[in-house]
């Protein structure tokens, strides 16, 4: 299988344009993605063929950027586990003695300033292969599912602050982890924090980019996480002069930050929203916003700069507010805009054969009214959402170019 996993990796890289000397040299945001999301990798699925050759091109990565491994296995910290959902979607799992278990990896790097201590830098790189649980494709034939936005996106945008920490701010020491197992259910991050290779006591705070590939042109960008230390909130828009930023106090939320979170460790989660193509075939390379990425490393780096003299920030424990979330047995089958900060619930998309394109909403409209509740927000659109089962009927109301649009629902 070794023998297997190093052809398919020469061969990748040969097709890639990725050669042994190309890798040694300076490596743009844009090439590591056209490398991670080409279709040879076959959508990065954990425990795949395809996610092991993207984690040995992040591990060389690293190694030519000078770091050390330490991951446990060199760069590599494997992790076995038993999927709750049938894992047989012809995929090439790495499995043992015959039975379900999954085998994932985590890629670790470390820098080592000689510093008190570290700082942790991640984002996953794992993906849903031809359509794992999760996709939100409804066609009828299979087809790769390569996660440009997800998660390409961050794993490029962690390279490339790599290179920028490499030979500047000393303060802290830094560990660089791409992760396994995110979607199906934070599974690499959360074996980190449960097996650490660092002492996380002296774990300044977390870093997570997932989805920072596709800046609108509004230039909006999600921080969540700045109630989980005092001073974020003040450093996350001080070094901000770019972005529209909007920022969410809590550290729990679906993707690694939230392991480090519950390991009583300051975290800042970088979030350019969700779109259409999510979790579906269409989330490519072509599609994102190369400039904004380098914008958003270079934004990322400023704070890590501006916090290098501050010691170790407190951790402070944040509400959560899922907790908060009403139950909901019925959808409208649309891709909210969680980065929308205006009254309503603006659609960023729309899902085929669903009660929002049956009533003919379109991608934009803000939704203001849902049956007999006004929605102003996300929050009043989901307890609007919760009073329905399947089969009933009402009314929506949406805007649409300031015009105000009445359609019938049938969930």
């Amino acid at each position: 299988m070794k023998n297997l996993i190093a052809i398919i990796f020469l061969m990748l890289l040969l097709s890639c344009k990725i050669d042994s000397e190309h890798i040694n040299k300076s490596i743009t945001i844009k090439e590591d993605v056209a490398f991670l999301a080409n279709d040879k990798l076959e959508g990065r699925q954990t425990g795949s063929d395809g996610e092991k050759v993207a984690a040995d091109y992040i591990a060389e990565r690293f190694e030519n950027l000078g770091f050390e491994g330490k991951g446990g296995d060199g760069y590599f910290q494997v992790f076995s586990f038993k999927p709750k959902t049938d894992p047989h979607q012809e995929v090439n799992y790495t499995v043992k003695n015959g039975d379900s278990t999954i085998t994932g990896t985590n890629v670790i790097a470390y820098l080592d300033n000689k510093a008190e201590n570290t700082i942790i830098i991640g984002a996953h790189y794992d993906h849903l292969g031809y359509g794992a649980e999760g996709s939100l494709f409804r066609g009828e034939t299979r087809e790769i599912h390569n996660g440009a936005d997800d998660n390409a996106s961050g794993v490029a945008v962690l390279l490339s602050l790599a290179e920028k920490l490499k030979l500047e701010n000393k303060g802290n020491n830094y560990l660089f982890m791409a992760f396994s197992g995110e979607e199906m259910g934070l599974l690499g991050s959360n074996y980190f924090t449960k097996n650490a290779t660092i002492d996380l006591s002296k774990a300044n705070y977390m870093l997570n980019m997932d989805m920072v590939g596709r800046l609108k042109q509004d230039s909006t960008l999600a921080v969540y996480g700045v109630g989980t230390s005092p001073i974020l909130k003040q450093v996350v828009k001080a070094n901000n002069s770019k972005f529209k930023i909007i920022t969410n106090e809590s550290g729990v939320g679906p993707s690694d930050h939230t392991s480090f979170y519950n390991s009583d460790i300051p975290v800042l989660h970088f979030f350019t929203g969700q779109h259409e193509d999510y979790h579906k075939p269409g989330d490519d390379s072509e599609k994102l916003n190369y400039e904004g990425m380098e914008t958003i490393s270079t934004y990322i780096f400023d704070i890590i700069s501006d916090l290098d003299n501050n010691g170790k920030l407190p951790f402070r424990k944040t509400k959560n507010e899922s907790e908060d979330v009403p139950r909901f047995k019925v959808g409208l089958g649309v891709i909210p805009d969680y980065l929308f900060d205006g009254k309503g619930m603006r659609i960023d998309g729309i899902s085929e054969d669903r009660p929002a394109q049956k009533a003919e909403l379109q991608r934009g409209d803000i939704v203001i009214k849902l049956g007999d509740s006004l929605v102003t927000d996300m929050m009043s659109y989901m307890r609007a959402l919760s009073v329905f089962d399947t089969g009933d009927k009402t009314k929506v109301v949406v805007k649409r170019n300031d015009v105000e649009v009445e359609a019938n629902i049938e969930f």
